[in-house]
């Protein structure tokens, strides 16, 4: 599967393209066009995929959709799109969209019949209804949503109709723009027999086809297996990447990995989407108590198991926080270049991503604690023909370290080219720099 060798890039477009806040249904702007600005700088970060979403004609955050077969207008119309997806795959760069399916806005079309024509709508199957009760809205009705809000109408995936329209809906987003995969929004709360259709029909289009599930709590295997998708959200290391920073205790990302990934690791087998940050939690650059140890971080996030990501402007450390003004701060308009208070920042994830490329076994190694302390962490990722070392240390020093490793020979540090190191015996002694790591490679000869 080609995403588990790749690196992603998320674009929130409607808040990165300064679109306004609520869609009036009657003038469109091509806002979209702004990401062909942003080629250049995903090439240069090694991007292999962009996740855009959401990008569907909706009322308010893109979420609420209303049509599933045209580009919101308020960044642009369909035939942008294309181009767009035509100029990313240009590059070689992917594109995977939002399939929102768990519920739709209340513009949207069949829900508007609802409205206007109550139990005589043909549409009434469409949802979950109950006619005699009023909905905070003021409809003569209530319905089921999504964890009470009652802009999201919950869509009722049991109903053929409504299975065909989805599933029509995906065929034309493949069809037509050429993409590569989906995040499925709220995939813990969709039917999985509808999940177990939609993967067969986009895998019969597509064969490669990549599908993702949002999941934050819960068994990741009950929605990524042969079956349904093929990777969900990571949540639980995301926790654990910023908190054993904050708390200067790598024990707990060092065991969240070793639970996840491990010899005996609950997903060995998977290549879950891993992130620092996203549209829907605050930035790393907020959530970092030291901002220096966004590149310790960043480092762990390149080197563990998974399929790792980066989140519009946070290769810059920029801010944004909930408590501060809601989803809007965290999802703000980005004029390119962009930039930010960590500028550096942006080299180095090129680096990773430029070393992930060119080692197999951090793209598909096993993995396997070597040492943990409360600031230092060091693993490895190892295959037949060659194995990676990962070290970090989150102290404001240098320090010395001696590890057992699993195999001996020479070994590279492709974070810091100029340093080699000898392992005899299965012993080595090495010295890390503060707030940083290194990525040891050894080949086999």
């Amino acid at each position: 599967m080609w995403a588990h060798d790749a690196v992603f890039y998320q674009v929130y477009p409607l808040g990165m393209c300064g679109a306004p806040p609520r869609n009036d249904f009657a003038s469109s702007e091509p806002r979209l066009a702004q990401l062909f600005d942003w080629l250049p700088h995903w090439e240069s970060l090694g991007i292999d995929a962009l996740y855009l979403g959401p990008v569907w004609e909706s009322t308010a955050h893109g979420y609420d959709t209303a049509d599933y077969f045209h580009v919101d207008r308020r960044l642009g119309d369909d035939r942008l799109l294309a181009d767009l997806s035509w100029a990313l795959h240009a590059k070689g760069i992917r594109l995977v969209l939002d399939g929102v399916f768990h519920h739709v806005g209340r513009d949207f079309w069949a829900f508007r019949d609802v409205q206007k024509n109550g139990q005589s709508s043909p549409y009434c199957g469409w949802f979950f209804l109950r006619f005699g009760e009023q909905s905070s809205q003021g409809d003569p009705f209530s319905y089921e949503n999504w964890h009470g809000a009652e802009d999201l109408v919950k869509l009722n995936l049991s109903n053929p109709e409504v299975r065909q329209h989805l599933f029509q809906a995906v065929e034309s987003w493949i069809r037509d723009y050429g993409i590569d995969g989906l995040r499925l929004d709220a995939s813990d709360c969709i039917d999985r027999d509808f999940l177990k259709e939609l993967a067969r029909l986009c895998r019969r289009l597509k064969p490669d086809f990549w599908l993702m599930g949002e999941a934050v709590f819960g068994n990741y295997n009950l929605l990524a297996n042969p079956e349904m998708l093929d990777a969900t959200t990571n949540y639980e290391a995301y926790k654990g990447l910023h908190s054993s920073h904050n708390d200067r205790n790598l024990f707990e990302i060092a065991h969240s990995l070793d639970r996840q990934f491990g010899p005996s690791g609950v997903y060995r087998n998977l290549h879950l989407y891993s992130f620092a940050d996203n549209h829907d939690v605050d930035r790393i650059g907020e959530l970092l108590k030291d901002s220096a140890h966004l590149y310790p971080l960043h480092v762990l996030l390149f080197g563990m198991p998974g399929i790792p990501a980066i989140y519009a402007g946070s290769e810059w450390g920029i801010g944004g926080k909930i408590k501060d003004g809601g989803q809007a701060a965290l999802r703000p308009f980005i004029p390119y270049p962009g930039g930010g208070p960590h500028s550096d920042l942006e080299g180095a994830i090129a680096k990773l991503s430029r070393i992930r490329r060119e080692t197999p076994s951090l793209r598909r190694g096993d993995f396997k604690k070597i040492l943990v302390c409360s600031e230092q962490f060091a693993f490895s990722r190892q295959t037949e023909e060659e194995t990676a070392i990962v070290l970090v240390n989150i102290s404001k020093v240098p320090v010395r370290l001696e590890l057992s490793l699993p195999v001996n020979g020479k070994f590279h540090d492709r974070l810091n080219p100029r340093d080699s190191f000898f392992v005899q015996g299965g012993k080595i002694t090495l010295e890390m720099p503060a707030n940083w790591g290194r990525i040891l490679v050894s080949q086999k000869p």
